[in-house]
């Protein structure tokens, strides 16, 4: 959005009032199956497309128009990501979670291992992780399987947790000294992945592994358990900066640890079209990564900042807001290349 479109803002039309009003607001505008066959262009006639607000309006019914009825394709194998960026604050745990959600809420199995001592990707999926849970530093540390970790998020089908507690803060450390120290989440992995076949439960699709903010022993883990890396970048110029490092890193594991390991998606979060800088961030980055980005851009909201305080992702906070819409695409996207 311009500046000049941005000014245009000031005096919406009679028209527009009236199209707000019915909508509510315009993040929470909610497009169902009913309302996109009957009645979405008639909402769409009423709204006067010289409006900035009706024109976004307007373009975020399109696109949940393309994605209604939509299915996604199972992979082949399982797909194993780790969603990095040694910057803290540009999404990470925000992406995981709410990529998974959309993916599982396909119709698709998915895991989400929480490796951040933190454990806000557990809280947004509504996973106990208080100190005397079983949880992903008992199956680093104590070889614990974990089948006996991960549990069910209770929002989503098909979406289940290995989450994280307080005790993590401590396995970089013992970690050092326990053998094959890199690749023990990988093992473990791969003992649940036969588990579940041995079972006669269904394959998992996706795994998505939420990092800390730096690269330590449990990040290293998680690369050498993965095949792929998610990389959500805010668009801002420090996330450049931090992208270049984290390149270094990444290939630095490529040479010694995981050969298997690229770099297949690159996510734009936080984006602000208000402004020229977050135009320009995500220029040049997808200039260097043409292959890598996402068309898919995240913007700021304020639902995906509220739904974790509802132990929630917003996919099912809010599904109508512009933020879920984002994240779905981006889901579509990851899950259709």
């Amino acid at each position: 959005m311009s500046l000049g479109s941005a000014r245009a803002m000031a005096t919406p039309s009679a028209s527009l009032q009236s199209a707000i009003v019915r909508t509510d607001s315009v993040e929470n505008v909610a497009v169902s199956r009913e309302t996109v066959s009957d009645g979405a262009h008639n909402v769409m006639d009423s709204i006067d497309d010289s409006s900035p607000i009706a024109r976004q309006l307007a373009n975020e019914t399109r696109r949940r128009e393309r994605l209604i009825g939509r299915e996604l394709p199972k992979p082949d194998r399982t797909r194993i990501f780790t969603v990095s960026n040694q910057k803290g604050g540009v999404g990470k745990t925000t992406t995981t979670v709410n990529i998974a959600a959309a993916l599982a809420s396909a119709g698709l199995n998915v895991l989400v291992i929480d490796i951040d001592p933190q454990g806000n990707a557990s809280t947004a999926l509504g996973i106990e992780h208080h100190a005397d849970v079983d949880s992903i530093y008992d199956v680093l540390i104590n070889d614990l399987p974990l089948k006996d970790v991960v549990a069910p998020c209770p929002d989503i089908p098909n979406l289940i947790c290995a989450p994280a507690t307080i005790h993590l803060a401590g396995a970089e450390i013992e970690l050092v000294s326990l053998v094959a120290r890199e690749q023990r989440l990988r093992r473990a992995i791969d003992v649940y992945a036969k588990e579940r076949e041995k079972n006669g439960e269904g394959r998992l699709d996706f795994i998505f592994i939420d990092c800390p903010p730096s690269l330590g022993l449990l990040t290293v883990n998680a690369f050498c358990a993965a095949s792929e890396v998610l990389i959500p970048i805010q668009c801002e110029y420090y996330a450049l900066e931090g992208l270049s490092q984290l390149l270094k890193n990444i290939e630095m594991i490529q040479k010694h640890l995981n050969a298997d390991l690229v770099v297949s998606t690159i996510l734009l979060t936080m984006y602000d079209g208000r402004t020229n800088l977050a135009a320009q961030v995500a220029s040049e980055v997808r200039q260097h990564f043409p292959d890598q980005v996402l068309g898919a851009v995240v913007p700021r909201s304020v639902r995906i900042s509220e739904a974790p305080s509802y132990q929630q992702t917003v996919m099912t906070y809010d599904p109508s807001s512009s933020g879920a819409l984002s994240y779905m695409e981006a889901a579509a996207e990851i899950a259709e290349r």
